[in-house]
C-alpha cells in the first residue's frame, strides 16, 4: 500500500503546477515510507510514496513504466488475483521484468485499458497515464476502500491519496458550505464530497478518463445490481458457499513478501477472520487492544479466548485511559480533513502498536453492513415488525426524554437507544433510517452554524443528494438499508476511518469481507438469513460457530469505544473554553454561530449531557483541521 498524486494540466496555466509534484508526494510520506519517486512529463506529473509489500525489489518502485517510458502508473493498493492475470497476459507473449502486482497491472492496462477494471480482485486506487495518446485513466475500488482525492478546473486536473497532497498544488483554500453542513450531522464526509471547496472524492467503483480537451466520469461496477438477483436455494446451502467464500478470500489475502497478522477484538467478524487465517499460516499473530480497569469497553477476555482456541499468537496491548489519552494530539494531526468518528482513536493505537510486529493486518471490516450487525439494523426490524414490547417502547417516550442518556455507561446508553427508537417509530422509513444513521438533526446543526455559512449552503442541493442516497429504500426491507450502508456508512465511515489510522502508521490493512464475490453473495441472500427478531448476523454466526469457542456468542457488541465525554468534561474543559470553542475564534473565524457554540457547552457540562460530546469532538477536529490547513 502506498500514497499517489498527480497532476494532469490541461494548458500552460496548468503546466505552472508540474514541478509542486515532490512537495505533495512528501506529504504522504507515512503512506509509504520505502521510497520516494516521482515522474514529470510535458504536461503531467506523477507522485508515488511506496510501502512494499510484494516484490520488495527496487525495480517495482513507482511511477512505473513501460514501452520506454509511454506508460506510466502510480497505484495504491493491491491486486489479489495477479498472479493468475499474470499468467493469462504470459500466454498472449507479454513478458516481465518483477514479480510485483503492479507490474501485472500496469500491462493489463496497457492491452485491456479500462476494461481491465472488472478483471481485479483487491482494493485500489491508480492514475494509468498513456504520453502518446495525452490522456489518464484514474480508478477507485469497488467499494472505496482506497481513497482517491480529485479537482478538475479549466486548467488542471489534481488527485492524490490524501486532501493535504492537493493543497500543496496552490489551490484557492475555501470551505465548502455544504460539507460543514453534512459533516456536522453525520461526523464524516462520505464520497464525493470533501472539506475543500472543488475538491470532491472518486465514488468507489467510478474511474475518469481524463483528456486535455474533457474528463469523462463513468462506473465500471454498480453496487445494487448484487441485490438484484436473489439467492436460489436453503439456508444451508447458503451456509456451505459462505464459507467457501470466506476461505477463498482470506486465503487470497494473505499473500505477502513481508509480516502479516490479524486483528482479533474477540468480536466474531475478526474472530472468523483470525480462526480461517490460522488454518492457512503457522503461528499466526493475533493482536488487540484492552483496556485496563475498564470493564465495560473491555473485550480482552473474549480476544484471548478465541487466541487459545484458535492456537494463535496472540499480543494484547493493554492500555490505560491515560495511555489512550495520550495519542489524542497525534490522532488530531492526523487527519487531513475532518473526519469525527472518535473509535478512530483505539484504531490509531492498535495500528501503531501491530505495526510494530507486522506491516500487513486482517481486519473484519464490512461484515456488519452485508450481514446487519449493528443495533441500527436490529432497530429497524423491530419498527418495521413492531411486538408488544416494541410499541410500549415507542409509547413511554416521555419518560426517556428525561432520563439520563450517554454512551459511556450502560444505563445511559440503554436509554438512549431507547430514546431514538421511540423517536424513529414516529417517522417515516427514510427519515428513520437518515435518524438511526446520523448523529445530529439538520435542525441542531444550522443551530451551530454562522449566518455566512448558512446563506451559503445549497440547502436544496443537500436535500437532493440525500433523496437519491435514501430513494435506494423503497419498503420496509433489511436488504435496501444494507444497500444503504454500504453506499455510505462504509465508504464515508469504516472505511475512511480503517484506511487513515493504519496509513498513518504504514500499517496495511485487508479486509476479507469485501472481496466483490463475497459482497455479491451475501447481498443476494434474504434478509431473513441476516437478521430476525432474536439477533444479528444470524448465518454468519451460525456458519463459523463450529470454529469458534461459544464464548464469544450471545454477548453484547461493544465496537470501538473511548471515554470521550470525560475527558471534555475533565481534562479537555481548558482548551475547549479557551483555545478551539473561544469566543473570539469563533467570531474571527465565521464558521460557527458563538450562541449555538455556548448552547452546545451548556449540555456537555450539564448532568445530562446525551449525545453533546460527539459533536463537541466534532467541532474540536474541525478546528484542529482548519487550524493546520486553513489559516
Amino acid at each position: 500500500m502506498c500514497g499517489i498524486t498527480g497532476v494532469f494540466a490541461f494548458n500552460e496555466i496548468g503546466r505552472f503546477n508540474l514541478p509542486n509534484i515532490s512537495l505533495a508526494t512528501e506529504t504522504l510520506e507515512h503512506r509509504g515510507p520505502d521510497f520516494q519517486k516521482v515522474f514529470v512529463g510535458d504536461f503531467v506529473a506523477l507522485g508515488h510514496r511506496r510501502l512494499s509489500i510484494i516484490d520488495l525489489n527496487p525495480q517495482s518502485h513507482q511511477p512505473m513504466s513501460a514501452e520506454e517510458g509511454r506508460y506510466q502508473l502510480v497505484f495504491n493498493g493491491e491486486i489479489y488475483n495477479y498472479k493468475s492475470l499474470r499468467q493469462e497476459l504470459a500466454s498472449k507473449g507479454v513478458s516481465f521484468e518483477t514479480e510485483s502486482d503492479t507490474e501485472v497491472l500496469l500491462q493489463l492496462l496497457i492491452h485491456e485499458g479500462k476494461d481491465a477494471l472488472n478483471k481485479l480482485n483487491g482494493f485500489f486506487a491508480f492514475a494509468f497515464y498513456d504520453q502518446q495518446n495525452e490522456e489518464m485513466l484514474v480508478a477507485r475500488d469497488r467499494y472505496g476502500i482506497k481513497p482517491l482525492y480529485y479537482l478538475e478546473d479549466e486548467d488542471r486536473f489534481i488527485f492524490a491519496s490524501e486532501l493535504k497532497a492537493i493543497l500543496k498544488f496552490g489551490i484557492e483554500k475555501s470551505i465548502d458550505t455544504n460539507s460543514v453542513y453534512t459533516y456536522l450531522q453525520l461526523n464524516y464526509l462520505p464520497a464525493p464530497m470533501s472539506m475543500v471547496k472543488g475538491v470532491k472524492k472518486l465514488m468507489p467503483g467510478q474511474y475518469a478518463n481524463v483528456k486535455k480537451k474533457s474528463v469523462e466520469f463513468n462506473s465500471f461496477y454498480e453496487l445494487k445490481t448484487t441485490f438484484e438477483k436473489p439467492f436460489q436455494g436453503s439456508y444451508e446451502d447458503a451456509q456451505v458457499q459462505l464459507k467457501a467464500l470466506m476461505e477463498k478470500s482470506v486465503g487470497r489475502r494473505l499473500v505477502a513478501d513481508v509480516p502479516l497478522g490479524t486483528f482479533l477484538s474477540g468480536g466474531v467478524d475478526s474472530s472468523i477472520i483470525s480462526a480461517i487465517a490460522a488454518k492457512k499460516v503457522e503461528s499466526l499473530h493475533t493482536f488487540s487492544i484492552g483496556y485496563k480497569g475498564h470493564s465495560f469497553f473491555d473485550e480482552t477476555e473474549y480476544a484471548n479466548a478465541v487466541a487459545k482456541h484458535i492456537g494463535s499468537k496472540h499480543q494484547v496491548f493493554s492500555l490505560s485511559l491515560d495511555d489512550l489519552y495520550g495519542y489524542l494530539p497525534k490522532l488530531l494531526k492526523s487527519f487531513s480533513e475532518p473526519f469525527a468518528d472518535s473509535s478512530a482513536l483505539p484504531v490509531y493505537a492498535l495500528s501503531q502498536l501491530t505495526k510494530e510486529n507486522v506491516t500487513v493486518a486482517l481486519s473484519g471490516d464490512g461484515a456488519d453492513e452485508l450481514f446487519a450487525g449493528y443495533n441500527k439494523h436490529e432497530a429497524l426490524y423491530r419498527l418495521w415488525h413492531p411486538g408488544a414490547k416494541e410499541k410500549m417502547v415507542s409509547t413511554l417516550s416521555p419518560i426517556w426524554n428525561i432520563l439520563p442518556k450517554s454512551r459511556n455507561s450502560p444505563l445511559g446508553n440503554i436509554s438512549r437507544q431507547l430514546k431514538k427508537f421511540a423517536d424513529a417509530s414516529q417517522l417515516d422509513i427514510q427519515s428513520q433510517y437518515w435518524m438511526l444513521a446520523s448523529l445530529q438533526s439538520a435542525r441542531k446543526t444550522t443551530d451551530l452554524l454562522s449566518n455566512a455559512v448558512l446563506e451559503d449552503v445549497d440547502f436544496e442541493g443537500f436535500d437532493l443528494w440525500k433523496d437519491q442516497l435514501l430513494s435506494t429504500l423503497s419498503s420496509k426491507s433489511i436488504n435496501q438499508s444494507l444497500q444503504l450502508d454500504q453506499e455510505l456508512v462504509l465508504q464515508g465511515d469504516m472505511l475512511q476511518k480503517v484506511d487513515l489510522m493504519s496509513m498513518q502508521h504504514a500499517l496495511e490493512v485487508r479486509v476479507p469481507f469485501l472481496d466483490h464475490e463475497l459482497v455479491a453473495f451475501a447481498n443476494s441472500l434474504p434478509e431473513e438469513f441476516k437478521v430476525n427478531g432474536k439477533g444479528k448476523k444470524m448465518i454468519l454466526q451460525d456458519t463459523f460457530r463450529e470454529i469458534l469457542p461459544e464464548k464469544i456468542y450471545n454477548r453484547p457488541k461493544h465496537g470501538f469505544e473511548v471515554p470521550l465525554l470525560d475527558w471534555l468534561r475533565k481534562d479537555l474543559k481548558s482548551d475547549i473554553e479557551n483555545k478551539w470553542l473561544d469566543k473570539d475564534r469563533i467570531e474571527k473565524q465565521e464558521v460557527f454561530d458563538w450562541d449555538g457554540i455556548q448552547a452546545l457547552k451548556k449540555k456537555l457540562f450539564s448532568s445530562n449531557p446525551e449525545d453533546s460530546h460527539a459533536h463537541i469532538w466534532a467541532l474540536i477536529v474541525f478546528q484542529e483541521w482548519w487550524e493546520r490547513y486553513m489559516e
